[in-house]
């Protein structure tokens, strides 16, 4: 049965954000072969192409996206031998969790209370609490096409990588390659991975490696986790989760804040300091464009107070980079994914 394409379906439903205008073109898949089918549409149509996880690490355009959004909804999982998990790249990170947990396995609780899906969290390498996904990563089922993205229309330089994302196909899905890549292959680094560099990829599923330890033990955790991002983040209003990546600095730039900032020497670690204390340090939790405010709960949050605009977004962002680097010479760089920009 062909896959169904859709016409300008609103993406705000589809983001945690609860912002984005409309999709020229949209499609649900759940196997390799209604991929195929909706890259091959792309190509015949000539259209840029947008792959959808669960929508929350994204800031969609309000003028939406021109070409065809597609979203994957494979949410097999299979609990493997040697304490390893099998997971569709549509799998919410919720359900992993779960049932990790209920198969005596550990290595995922830092990912309690995450939203989105097994994909998304492989491709932006999300983690918490010091964890991440490519700690527990195996390996990665892929679709390779084997073409350079091409970009049109002028883009921010602090923009241009993320907004990779999005490929002109031009007839050039037809060398399309499905293969696995090990661990060492999606090139894990911080909140990053190949498949967030390198726009070529088309993540199918995963499999996780994990230890074995007791239920109980877990489930405490989880609570503890889930506790804890109750009391620091703003889960009341729609966001998309942290805004920032933490910046790195070197040694001398940050004993010259730390010797001006003398909190920052319990704070930073690892040479790094949380984004959400520049934003905090200067005064703008609470600071608002339109229907876009920082959190007042936690700097490193913008959520939607009920109105927000891309745009609102987009400035805010741009208004708190600018004051950081002004005050802090520090270069902020966004977490989320620009869509349509």
């Amino acid at each position: 049965m062909p896959i169904k394409i859709q016409e300008n379906i609103s993406l705000s439903k589809y983001t945690s954000f609860k912002i984005g205008g409309l999709a020229r073109y949209f499609c649900a898949v759940e196997n390799i072969t209604e991929i195929k089918e909706a890259l091959e549409f792309a190509g015949k149509n000539k259209l840029k192409i947008f792959v959808l996880g669960g929508g929350s690490n994204l800031l969609v355009s309000d003028s939406g996206f021109k070409g065809l959004v597609i979203k994957i909804q494979d949410t097999r999982y299979k609990i493997q031998t040697n304490n390893e998990i099998f997971a569709g790249c549509g799998l919410s990170l919720a359900k992993l969790v779960s049932e990790s947990v209920k198969a005596g396995l550990t290595g995922l609780e830092w990912a309690a209370g995450i939203p989105g899906t097994v994909g998304g969290a492989v491709c932006n390498n999300s983690g918490a609490y010091g964890k991440c996904m490519g700690d527990v990563v195996e390996e990665v089922k892929i679709i390779r096409w084997l073409h350079s993205p091409h970009r049109s229309g002028a883009v921010e330089p602090e923009r241009e990588r993320l907004a990779d994302r999005f490929h002109s196909p031009a007839g050039l899905w037809n060398q399309r390659i499905v293969e696995k890549l090990k661990n060492k292959q999606c090139q894990f680094s911080y909140r990053d991975s190949i498949f967030k560099r390198e726009k070529k990829y088309i993540i199918l599923n995963v499999v996780l490696k994990l230890k074995k330890r007791d239920g109980l033990k877990s489930r405490e955790k989880i609570s503890e986790y889930l506790k804890s991002r109750m009391e620091k983040q703003p889960l009341q209003y729609p966001s998309a989760g942290s805004v920032f990546r933490n910046p790195v600095l070197d040694d001398d730039h940050l004993k010259k804040l730390i010797k001006e900032n003398p909190e920052l020497e319990s704070i930073s670690k690892d040479n790094t300091i949380p984004a959400g204390w520049f934003i905090e340090a200067l005064g703008l939790k609470g600071k608002k464009i339109g229907g876009a405010m920082v959190s007042e709960k936690h700097g490193n949050f913008i959520v939607n107070t009920g109105n927000a605009k891309a745009e609102d977004v987009a400035i805010l962002i741009s208004l708190i980079k600018q004051k950081v680097r002004d005050d802090f010479e520090v270069q902020l760089r966004e977490e989320i994914e620009y869509v349509g920009f």
